[in-house]
């Protein structure tokens, strides 16, 4: 009785595993290498060594990040043929390419000048350093522009021929620019900056409420406020857009966020309710009347197409109707708090309250939360297709069977839960340390840097 699970469900509960921990810390290392880049040009602009301390800081939390995430990535493509070698046998014509282009014009780029920004400060000068930095920035971005091409593929597909089931690249333009990536880049590139700005920002909110902090933390906190009040507005409007796009070209999806089961003109936006496949219908819902459709459409009695349109070919549709609400929830309070530490430090010119301080705290990992609900909207929300409306997901799964697929879920559920206790853990140890001893220490060793290091 204990190996009764279909193997199909283990195998997507296995890879959803896999994805939710992976994705926590590209989520992390995309936004923080321009935010380190942002520290070392800070530096070399002001001379003031605050910023130098604080670069030395958040690059041991990035290269630690960066070491877990490629890790981790790696054992994401393992699962291709492991779990599922039925996608690669009929999609590989375009997924293996731009998973290689990822390798060959990102992971090599950030492999190749990781080490001279880790390790190279006192033995290269200054600007090379500085390119060094700007290059690793442009490789984390690099690799999130060739992955999310493929997924966006998956999502939307274009640029394609299919024969004997298999597809065949018609146009590389079209495949890698299809409809859904323009937006799906921007917005995840909007969501790592938030993730590292509310990371960055909490964890200094967090020495300064303890007293371990030093001029740089005030300093980082405040840079972070303004990147969080700029950027979580903006994301906002890019995930409006967004949500127009998926409206397009996946309408079963945006029913499932909606929770709209009949097709109708009206549609009221549903806060919070309890969606029930069995009665088709939405429990407990407390609705704001046309409210969806005018996002949607942006007209008062617009038609959304409900999942009754959809029968048999639509998501499941409770966790990707909360999902979505617990993204926009993160995301107002993300606003919230960005503008409420903006208001005390540049309205009123005061230091942070405590108030303020236990608030972004408590957001330290607020963007992981917000990464992971959205998602899951998008990748629970494109089943039961793999590439949408041309290949399902329980046509590709690997033929193992309930027992080996729960055994490696348990494997790797125990090792990611081990592993990102200690990387909490670790954090926290860095964060406790008192300011002016790691200030200390990195003034010692820049004593020792090599006159010609300097430029």
């Amino acid at each position: 009785m204990m190996f009764d699970v279909d193997p199909f469900l283990l195998a997507r509960a296995q890879f959803a595993a896999n994805i939710s921990f992976h994705i926590l810390f590209p989520a992390i290392t995309m936004g923080l290498a321009w935010i380190l880049l942002f520290f070392r040009i800070r530096y070399i602009q002001t001379g003031d060594r605050n910023w130098e301390h604080a670069y030395h800081f958040w690059v041991k939390v990035f290269a630690l990040s960066f070491a877990i995430g490629v890790v981790s990535g790696i054992t994401m493509s393992f699962q291709f043929g492991t779990n599922w070698p039925g996608f690669m046998e009929r999609a590989g014509n375009i997924a293996g390419p731009l998973l290689g282009y990822e390798v060959l014009t990102a992971f090599f780029l950030e492999a190749t000048f990781l080490g001279v920004m880790l390790f190279g400060k006192n033995r290269v000068s200054n600007r090379v350093h500085l390119l060094s930095c700007a290059l690793v920035a442009v490789g984390t971005s690099l690799s999130a522009f060739w992955i999310l091409s493929l997924n966006s593929w998956m999502q939307t597909p274009a640029g394609y021929i299919l024969e004997d089931g298999v597809f065949q690249v018609d146009s590389w333009l079209a495949i890698i620019f299809n409809p859904s990536f323009p937006y799906r880049l921007a917005h995840m590139m909007l969501a790592t900056m938030l993730t590292a700005a509310f990371l960055v920002m909490g964890i200094s909110a967090w020495r300064m409420k303890r007293n371990v902090d030093g001029p740089a933390t005030a300093m980082v906190f405040r840079a972070m406020v303004v990147l969080a009040m700029i950027a979580a507005p903006l994301q906002v409007f890019v995930g409006d857009l967004h949500g127009l796009n998926t409206l397009k070209h996946q309408p079963a999806k945006i029913a499932a966020i909606e929770g709209v089961w009949e097709t109708h003109s009206g549609v009221a936006f549903t806060l919070f309710g309890l969606p029930d496949e069995a009665t088709r219908s939405t429990r407990f819902a407390l609705e704001i009347p046309y409210a969806a459709s005018l996002v949607l459409t942006h007209e008062l009695h617009g038609e959304v197409q409900g999942l009754n349109e959809f029968e048999g070919e639509h998501p499941p549709v409770a966790p990707v109707f909360w999902s979505f609400r617990i993204m926009v929830a993160v995301g107002l309070l993300m606003i919230l708090v960005a503008w409420w530490a903006g208001w005390e430090l540049f309205r009123r010119k005061q230091y942070p309250s405590a108030r303020l301080l236990r608030a972004a705290s408590w957001m330290t990992f607020s963007g992981w939360v917000a990464v992971l609900a959205g998602w899951y909207v998008t990748e629970i929300g494109r089943q039961p297709w793999i590439v949408h409306g041309l290949l399902t997901t329980e046509e590709v799964v690997a033929d193992h069977s309930a027992g080996v697929m729960l055994s490696t879920f348990t494997g790797y559920m125990t090792l990611y839960i081990l592993v990102l206790i200690a990387y909490i853990t670790t954090l926290r140890h860095m964060a406790s340390k008192p300011a002016a001893s790691l200030m200390a220490r990195n003034a010692a060793r820049d004593v020792q840097e090599p006159l010609t290091a300097r430029g």
